[in-house]
Formats: C-alpha cells, structure tokens, sequence
C-alpha cells in the first residue's frame, strides 16, 4: 500500500508544481477508482450472487455499494489534504472528520446487515434462537457491540486515548458484577439454556422439587412453568440450571409411556388376563399401536397375583386422563370376564385350649 501511495505521488508530480491541482487529480483518480471498485462489486459479483437460491447475498451487495465507492473518495480526500500541506489544527481536523464520516458509513451498513441476517434466521422456524424468541435479543446484542466498536474507533481517528475509558469502564463493571451477582449469575443460566437446549417451550418437565408442568416462556432471568392446577411458576435460571431436570417430552419422541398396576386373585387364568389387558389397551383410540401395548408379570403379591399395563401415549399432558380412563375400562373388562380383583384377606385360626386349663390372666 506504501508503495502504492508513494508511486501515485511521483505520478502526481508530473503534472506540475501545483499542489493543489496535484491534490485533485489525487481525488478525481480516487473517485474513478471507487466507480471502478463499485461497478466490480455490483456487475461482477451480484451476477454471482443472483445465482444463489438465497437472497442474502444480493442484499449484501447492494448494501455494499455505497460503503466501497465513498471509502476511495474520502481516502482520495485524506490524501488530497495531505498534499496540500494544510497546517496541523487543519489537517488534525480535516482527516478525524474523514475518518469519522467512513466510521459511520460501515457501520451504519453493518447495522442494516445485522438485520437482514436477523430476517433470514427468522425464516428458519427451527433454529434455536428463533424457538427460544430470543433472536430480537441477539440482534440488539449485535448493536450495541457495532456501535461501542464504532465510538472506540472514532476515538481513534481523532487520537483520542482510551486506556483511561477503558480502566473506567472496566471498574464500573467490576462494581456492577458484584452487585447484580444473582442477576448475572441467571443471564449466564439463561445462554446455556438456550444453547444447550435440555428443554424448549411447550415440553413437560418435572423439577427436582416435584413440580410439573409445560414449559411457556425461556427468557434470560428466568423460566416459567405452567402446572395441572393452571398455576404458573417462575424459576430463576440460576436455579433450574443446576438442578435435574427431567424433560417427559425429550429423547427420541415425545411419546410417554404409562402403567396401570392391577392385582388379579390366585387361580385366576393368567393368559386371560393378559390377553383382556391387552384388549383394552388395543379398544382406546388414544394408545399408540407403535410401540405396541405390552402386559408383565410382577410379582406373587400377599393377596393378589400382580401384573402391569404398559403403554405408550402421544402426549405426556394426556398422562392423567388416559391412566383414569384405563384403569375404568380394566375394572368394567375384569367384572364382564370374571375376572376378581382380590382386596387383602387374612385368615385367623382360634384355637379351643384343653379342658381344665385356664389362660393366666396375665
């Protein structure tokens, strides 16, 4: 690039000993080049980019249009003030205004490609970010940090030293860490939540406490819970993310299974009672039929011969309905096969003491 400039110099020369007719050329040559450098951009690579099935990339080039042609004519102005040999308060203010002027111009088109990679995202109605509502958040995230880098390189053009903004900025951080501990300490939660996705909106889950719920919300500070009772409950981030979460509609299907325990009387005929469990699992239009119903054997019970239904429901929120609606259409298919469903039984033997021999009546 020094080079570049410095043969560019020597060119100018040529023309004269007037600088300031130097210093024009320099800015008509600059300007030419930026009409160069845009008509590039748009003929050569926005053929490309309509070639694409997106239409990001045309965005793209046409946001660049402008920033790449006004780049050339201010560096062409810079170098123009240069040659003329302003006086240093002249020059000090000439070149922070150009520089000022190309800061603002990127990032004002930075700014509006933030939000056409927004735009885009939201179209992708899968992505986490955007499932999680939290794609408005990350956008404005991306502002501020333009526009923070942008005031850091405006200081810069006008040699402004930031060390001592920066060592303030990083105190008043420092103070406000440690005030908003538990603030911090959920914001954090709540990005590895949403990174890591143990759970999203609209999932059943049970907390460690025993309470159970859909998922409504997942915001930064916190999540909320709606219950059976229709009683929202709000928990911190800081809170859920260090403790056992089971999600009832995670792995590889949202399905749920359920179990109905049901105790038949010794002597029964074990294969009709599998075979009438299994019918009335198969007769309800809510059990799915993939993974089938499935009937076992538990356990040789004190009273009762005790065996399990085991099925599978499309939604864990159905689990209390389907089990009450199972567990009546067992009882009415054991009373119409006779079928008995023993309660418990115990037998007491009295014994007749001997003739002549009295109990102590201790």
């Amino acid at each position: 690039m020094e080079r570049a400039l410095a043969e560019l110099q020597r060119l100018v020369e040529l023309i004269g000993p007037n600088l300031y007719l130097q210093a024009l050329v320099i800015a008509v040559v600059f300007i030419g080049i930026g009409k160069l450098a845009d008509w590039l951009v748009s003929r050569a690579i926005g053929k490309l980019a309509s070639r694409s099935k997106t239409d990001v990339d045309d965005r793209l080039v046409a946001l660049l249009h402008r920033p790449i042609f006004m780049s050339f004519v201010l560096l062409g102005l810079g170098l123009a003030a240069q040659r003329i040999n302003l006086p240093a308060g002249a020059a000090y203010i000439t070149l922070g205004a150009l520089k000022t002027i190309a800061i603002v111009i990127w990032y004002n088109m930075l700014r509006q490609l933030t939000d056409v990679l927004a735009q885009t995202a939201r179209r992708n109605r899968s992505n986490k970010l955007v499932k999680t509502g939290m794609m408005a958040l990350v956008q404005n995230v991306a502002k501020v940090v333009l526009a923070a880098l942008a005031i850091y390189f405006v200081f810069l053009a006008w040699d402004i030293n930031v060390t001592a903004w920066v060592a303030s900025a990083g105190i008043v951080g420092l103070a406000l860490s440690f005030a908003a501990r538990d603030t911090l300490s959920n914001l954090f939660a709540g990005v590895s939540i949403i990174v890591d996705a143990p759970y999203k909106t609209g999932d059943y889950i049970i907390l460690e406490s025993g309470e159970r719920g859909v998922v409504t919300h997942i915001g930064l500070r916190s999540t909320r819970l709606l219950t059976r009772d229709d009683i929202e409950v709000t928990i911190p981030n800081g809170v859920i993310g260090n403790s056992t979460i089971i999600n009832e509609a995670g792995g590889p299907s949202e399905k749920h299974r359920i179990r109905i325990a049901v105790g038949v009387a010794y002597g029964s005929d074990m294969d009709h009672v599998i075979a009438t469990l299994e019918q009335v699992a198969a007769d309800h239009d809510e059990i799915c039929t993939s993974p089938a119903p499935r009937v076992r054997f538990r356990n040789f019970g004190d009273s009762s011969l005790d065996f399990e239904l085991l099925c599978w429901i499309n939604r864990p929120v159905d689990r209390g309905r389907l089990r009450h609606e199972l567990g009546v259409n067992v009882y009415k298919a054991f009373m119409n096969s006779g079928i008995q469903i023993p309660f418990p039984q115990r037998d007491l033997h009295v014994h007749t003491l001997p003739d002549g021999i009295q109990g102590s009546a201790d």
